[in-house]
């Protein structure tokens, strides 16, 4: 450690380690300590396992993480296969291909206050979406006040968010593919499924763990469009675990329990992202 080799990389990398352990290894434990109290704005009373208990048992906690689970799964699933196809598709040679990159990439790089507020818009009661629906003689659905379609709705919303950086993703994986692997499998007759399966998809195994990863974190730390569309209704159906922990801690101000909760948050994304890369890994 002490050899001069050694000892000038620690030099270089103390100062990000000092930075690491005060804006993240300290907040962790310091969450982790706080899940352990009934701690609020006046004082903190250490409490044991209380938090974690209240957790198991309370139904309202149930259905959220049951939400949660089902928002991100069923986001994930088409925020990378849609971007995949995609990005097959325009890294041929086709017209305006630039033009539909950068429409594709929009999304990404807006504001997702204005895009949640401009969903808000389209599928509330008499809004665009319902008045299309009237045109082709569709009874209207009240998309945001349905315990059924509120979901969907933040579902389609996320996905359509996450397409456009997930498609640079991919687009630059497929780049970096030599060429003359496709013209090897030409030359012996590969068609183009032949050519997907065995060499796309198998040199794009990097960044579909990457996107997959990233897919996930995103869909796990979601809150803005919850907040904007749906403020976690109606009835809970729309409520995941990153609003839940919002509201117990800035609107019922119980830090122990929103500490608690988000110590679940921080071992379903552990164990999520280690099944993953398991998954993944050769």
């Amino acid at each position: 450690m002490f050899k001069q080799p050694n000892l000038i990389a620690w030099i270089f990398l103390t100062p990000a380690l000092i930075l690491l352990t005060i804006f993240l290894f300290f907040p962790i434990l310091y969450l982790i300590y706080l899940s352990f109290t009934d701690g609020n704005l006046i004082s903190q009373k250490w409490v044991g396992s209380l938090n974690y208990k209240k957790l198991l048992i309370d139904p309202d906690f149930r259905q959220i993480i049951f939400n949660t689970f089902y928002f991100s799964i069923v986001t994930i699933i088409p925020s990378i296969i849609i971007p995949l196809l995609l990005s097959i598709i325009l890294n041929q040679q086709i017209i305006l291909k630039g033009f539909f990159r950068t429409a594709y990439f929009i999304p990404s790089i807006t504001s997702l206050v204005a895009m949640g507020l401009g969903f808000r818009w389209l599928f509330q009661n008499n809004g665009p979406v319902n008045q299309l629906l009237l045109s082709l003689n569709i009874t209207p659905i009240s998309w945001l006040n349905s315990t059924f379609w509120a979901m969907p709705v933040i579902i389609l919303f996320s996905t359509w968010r996450q397409i456009g950086f997930n498609l640079v993703v991919f687009l630059a994986g497929l780049q970096a593919i030599p060429q003359n692997r496709y013209e090897a499998a030409e030359l012996d007759g590969a068609k183009f499924w032949a050519k997907l399966w065995y060499i796309t998809l198998p040199a794009l195994k990097p960044t579909l763990i990457f996107a997959t990863i990233t897919t996930a974190i995103f869909t796990f730390r979601s809150f803005e469009q919850i907040y904007i569309i749906t403020n976690g209704g109606p009835s809970n159906s729309t409520n995941i675990l990153s609003y839940y922990i919002y509201e117990q801690a800035f609107r019922q101000f119980n830090f122990g329990y929103a500490a608690a909760s988000t110590s679940i948050l921080l071992i379903i994304a552990l164990i999520l992202v280690t099944v993953q890369l398991t998954i993944w890994k050769d």
